[in-house]
């Protein structure tokens, strides 16, 4: 007499197979993709990848998400202009910290106010476009890669 194959005990372990085997894709599928919104900066701790100084007054702070997934600091926007202009980095996001208030503004929402005293010394303070005073990013950027000081050396 020939052993009879059990088809019910097979279907289920193949169903909990299938279902596991997805968990599995979803899980690593999902910790691959990159960040919507701003990463959180360990002040007094984080250093700024262009200058090498602590990310110290968060109301100057700027952050940056490469598509690689690497996550970069600034203490200053124009280090994160210049750190921008010198790799070219395939960016995902960039935030720039509100210089009055505790939140993070996309590059895509930011002005600059001037101020008179920045970490790096390039004058720029992030706020909300339309702010009366505020001008945009590019325009802030262009003055940031035209200016000779910075980065403590004078460029």
């Amino acid at each position: 007499m020939k052993p009879r194959i059990q088809i019910l005990p097979l279907l289920l372990l193949g169903s909990v197979l299938a279902v596991a085997g997805g968990a599995v894709v979803y899980s690593i599928t999902a910790s691959t993709k990159l960040p919507d919104g701003p990463f959180d900066v360990v002040w007094d701790k984080a250093a700024c990848i262009a200058c090498g100084m602590h990310v110290g007054e968060p109301p100057f702070a700027a952050q940056l998400t490469t598509a690689a997934g690497e996550q970069f600091a600034f203490d200053d926007p124009g280090c994160l202009f210049l750190y921008v202009e010198e790799h070219r980095p395939e960016v995902h996001s960039a935030f720039f910290r509100h210089h009055a208030e505790n939140r993070w503004i996309p590059l895509d929402r930011v002005g600059f106010v001037r101020a008179e005293k920045t970490p790096m010394g390039f004058g720029f303070a992030a706020v909300d476009t339309g702010t009366p005073g505020a001008v945009g990013s590019d325009e802030v950027r262009r003055s940031c890669l035209e200016q000779v000081g910075g980065h403590g050396g004078r460029r």
